[in-house]
């Protein structure tokens, strides 16, 4: 794994709300044009250490967070550090597809608006460019103005997906993007993911782990706010090092 350019990296991470200690002396490394999964029982710190990356985390009361998380060369946790941006090169796509009560049009262009794109023609380059990468132009392109809570969930999320893309993210956040959908929407998902991967990021948090061995090229496994263990994703599913991820994997808990 040495030969894999580390884009984001977690050091001795940990994270309370209040007294509760979530997450504990968490390390991983992702690595650059790969697709990360994190697993592990409900309630193990999967989405809180996802959170973490984009700082959504700043949003919580009592959140309190220890260590660095190195983002070029910099801990996106030391002052001085422009959030802002830091979210615009680190997007997040949620479980729940959340387009706004927009035209379909104006939920892609609203990031590149808001920083500072006003050329329509650029514009609509963005939003077309957008849509097609998240496989979804040949089913939107003649009802752009259209409102975007007309389409299906699958869509929706394709949608979410495609808006974040409009701001030239490097990263791609998601937490459990497939838990609302149906199978087909789903496999639509899962076959964007893996596409995307040549131009970004991809860390994903999955409640299912055949999606997590079908999208992945790396896998943690995270049990009450630890890192058990991290490493290629077939390795992970066919021969871990540690027992407890041996028992998650083959449904003996969790």
């Amino acid at each position: 794994m040495s030969d894999k350019e580390t884009i984001l990296e977690t050091k001795k991470l940990n994270l309370f709300y209040g007294e509760k200690q979530a997450l504990t002396e968490v390390d991983v490394q992702v690595y650059k044009n790969h697709v990360t999964a994190l697993i592990g029982p409900s309630g193990c710190g999967k989405s809180t250490l996802l959170r973490c990356f984009n700082r959504m985390n700043d949003l919580v009361a009592n959140c309190r967070i220890d260590g660095e998380i190195i983002y070029h060369d910099r801990n996106i946790y030391s002052p001085g550090t422009d959030v802002v941006h830091m979210r615009k090169k680190i997007g997040m796509v949620f479980q729940q597809p959340n387009p706004f009560p927009k035209s379909i049009y104006d939920n892609i262009a609203y990031g590149p608006r808001i920083h500072g794109t006003k050329d329509r023609k650029k514009l609509d380059e963005i939003v077309e460019k957008s849509l097609k990468q998240a496989a979804l132009w040949e089913e939107v392109h003649d009802r752009l103005d259209e409102p975007a809570m007309g389409l299906s969930g699958g869509q929706q999320q394709r949608l979410c997906i495609a808006r974040t893309l409009a701001v030239e993210p490097e990263i791609i956040l998601m937490d459990e993007p497939c838990s609302a959908l149906d199978p087909i929407a789903t496999s639509k998902i899962e076959s964007l993911i893996d596409d995307l991967k040549k131009t970004y990021t991809v860390i994903i948090v999955t409640h299912s782990m055949s999606q997590a061995s079908r999208v992945s090229d790396y896998t943690g496994f995270m049990y009450l706010g630890k890192m058990i263990e991290f490493g290629d994703t077939e390795k992970i599913f066919t021969s871990p090092d540690e027992e407890l991820t041996n028992n998650y994997i083959t449904g003996r808990f969790g």
